[in-house]
């Protein structure tokens, strides 16, 4: 039961506690203040908690878990740089709900017991400009230990659009919390209810963080209103992913299914951002904690190589996580913490933002410190006897990850932060799957995972040696003779390359990419109506991708250039915000002789890009041709 109690709010401030303590008086205003907005019908929390009744029958309860603080439910201790929408109550809170307690729980005059709070009904922020539903629900059966489960939203847009808030719905739900991300692929897609039930478990690598923002959504957090001037833009193909965190019900065999069916609301901003968050990711893959190990520690560092303002980080581990520490070094010495989890608890995990973003010169070392507990002695070790974990993308796996996000001064700041976080991340694969192949070489998997990460490093004879020995130990996945056919390719071995393209997309034939790296190397061989049809069958999976309807329409061009022109406005339409679009599609109406109806395409594209060469070159030849 203790573990079902919810407290959610601000800390109130006062002065010395009271002598006798009522519920009228003293206890009303810290429970409708922290804990009314989840434990209320139709929220997450079990049980109401709004009448003198509803937290008389819990008393003793809400005073041990807020004496040992495990509610409200707010990890990190008060740091050096204080953070947005802390939930932490007072000592003086906490003091005057034990005395309470410890004097026989008092209503005292119920005429001064303030009404409780009320909270507005349906979307907090007015009708959203669009909501997204599950394509499936799912479907929460009997289950004694809370579930991880992967939702897929389809936002059905049909030309880009930017976010600035996002508010999510549970319909009474019982949902821990949620991380709300996009997959720019069909990826997450293709595995919504592959087994059985709505969306999928474990993680999907096609996941990302929308335009560098955290949307991370919490019992009585709200909507998720982005500050002025940074909405993250969403693409036409786009799907939301919403990772949730279902509370299970304890044994429940004779309970009903439950369907899990919660929403998502968009609003819409009427202009692009001024201003470019990016997240980039800390943190190491290279996990290994015996069975027993009560202090298993890991670091990571990383220097800012140019001024930037820290807006908020997100840390990340599974069960056997402890503890976290964040600190900062600047370029004269001082130090300062940015965040201190003394006890992680990975139900409870959030992004935490800044009230005023850290500013981080050059030079200033940011490091990571965690501490895993993989003994019988942690609570929350799913392993009964412990066992020996590793990394990997499971919650029985672990992960060491800290997220950031970062607001560079300029774009090109920005850009290049990504592209350094990306080696980054390729190292870090590396290093796992060398870590991987030495501990057991005959490892089909690891050898597959080691081979893919040196393609990633464009080591592609290494890559080769360990791709083709996955093959010979077993491996008959697509991903290994896709990252082969990137081999060949990169060789020069065009029709080797093709091989193992079409390997690839006979085995998952539903996935997209697979079809157009086969369309892009049979183009390469030469072989133009095979590249067609195999970029058609790309575009039949995914009618949204973009790169697809481009390198059909190339493939089209010479021969039936009417029949390219509807695959370039497509693209135009579907990345209406690229100046290379509108500029290949004023190309493709031209070759198929309507150079009149180019102009419309070229202006767009100098509107976007008054700068752009190839539609200024374009524009120029136009005029030369009379048509201005």
């Amino acid at each position: 039961m203790i573990g079902g109690l919810l407290v959610v709010g601000t800390a109130a401030c006062g002065e010395d506690v009271p002598g006798r303590v009522t519920f009228s008086e003293h206890v009303a205003p810290i429970v409708h203040a922290n804990c009314a907005s989840c434990h209320r019908p139709g929220e997450v929390a079990p049980f109401p908690l709004l009448t003198y009744a509803d937290v008389r029958a819990y008393g003793d309860d809400i005073a041990h878990v807020t004496q040992t603080r495990q509610m409200p439910p707010w990890l990190p201790e008060s740091g050096d740089h204080p953070l947005q929408g802390v939930r932490r109550l007072s000592d003086r809170d906490i003091e005057t709900l034990q005395r309470w307690v410890k004097q026989g729980m008092a209503e005292g005059d119920a005429t001064r017991t303030p009404d409780p709070p009320s909270f507005p009904d349906g979307w907090q922020l007015g009708q959203p400009d669009l909501v997204a539903e599950v394509e499936r629900p799912f479907v929460l059966r009997g289950a004694t230990s809370d579930v991880y489960r992967n939702l897929v939203f389809r936002a059905s847009v049909s030309s880009p659009v930017w976010v600035r808030a996002v508010e999510f719905r549970t319909h009474g739900a019982p949902i821990h919390h949620a991380v709300i991300r996009v997959d720019p692929s069909s990826g997450s897609r293709r595995r919504d209810g592959a087994d059985g039930n709505g969306g999928f478990d474990g993680m999907s690598w096609n996941l990302v963080d929308p335009d560098g923002q955290f949307l991370g959504w919490a019992p009585g957090r709200g909507p998720i209103a982005l500050p002025e001037g940074m909405a993250w833009r969403l693409m036409p193909g786009m799907d939301l992913v919403v990772e949730v965190h279902v509370i299970a019900g304890g044994d429940s065999d004779g309970a009903a299914p439950q369907m899990i069916t919660p929403t998502v609301g968009l609003y819409f901003a009427d202009a692009a951002p001024t201003r470019v968050p990016v997240t980039v990711k800390m943190g190491t893959k290279l996990l290994d904690i015996p069975a027993g190990e009560s202090a298993y520690r890991v670091t990571d560092s990383w220097e800012t190589p140019f001024d930037v303002r820290l807006l908020g980080v997100y840390p990340h581990a599974h069960f056997l996580g402890s503890a976290m520490e964040v600190l900062a070094t600047f370029p004269d010495g001082r130090s300062t913490a940015l965040l201190r989890i003394p006890r992680w608890n990975f139900h409870w995990q959030q992004d935490y933002r800044f009230v005023t973003p850290v500013m981080l010169p050059a030079g200033t070392r940011l490091t990571m410190r965690y501490t895993f507990d993989n003994s019988a002695a942690n609570p929350f070790n799913p392993n009964r006897p412990p066992v020996r974990v590793r990394a990997g993308p499971s919650a029985t796996d672990e992960m060491a990850e800290l997220g950031l996000q970062l607001l560079p001064a300029t774009t090109a700041d920005g850009e290049a932060l990504l592209r350094e976080f990306v080696i980054r991340e390729q190292r870090a694969n590396l290093a796992l799957g060398e870590s991987r192949v030495q501990a057991d070489p005959d490892d089909a998997e690891a050898r597959a995972f080691l081979g893919g990460s040196l393609v990633q490093l464009e080591r592609f004879g290494e890559a080769r040696a360990h791709l083709e020995a996955a093959v010979r130990l077993g491996d008959t996945t697509a991903a290994t003779q896709s990252d082969l056919g990137a081999v060949m390719m990169a060789s020069g071995l065009v029709e080797d390359a093709v091989t193992h393209f079409r390997r690839a997309a006979t085995r998952t034939p539903t996935d997209e990419v697979h079809h157009f790296n086969l369309g892009t190397a049979l183009t390469a061989a030469g072989r133009a109506r095979e590249a067609e049809a195999a970029f058609r069958r790309a575009l039949d999976v995914n009618p949204d991708f973009v790169d697809a309807h481009v390198n059909l329409g190339v493939a089209l061009l010479t021969r039936q250039p009417a029949q390219a022109v509807p695959h370039f406005e497509r693209a135009a339409r579907l990345a209406s915000d690229s100046p290379v679009m509108h500029t290949n599609l004023a190309g493709a109406l031209i070759a198929a002789g309507r150079p009149r109806d180019a102009l419309p395409a070229i202006r767009r594209a100098l509107a976007l890009d008054p700068a752009y060469a190839p539609a200024l070159d374009t524009q120029r030849r136009l005029a030369a041709a009379g048509i201005r």
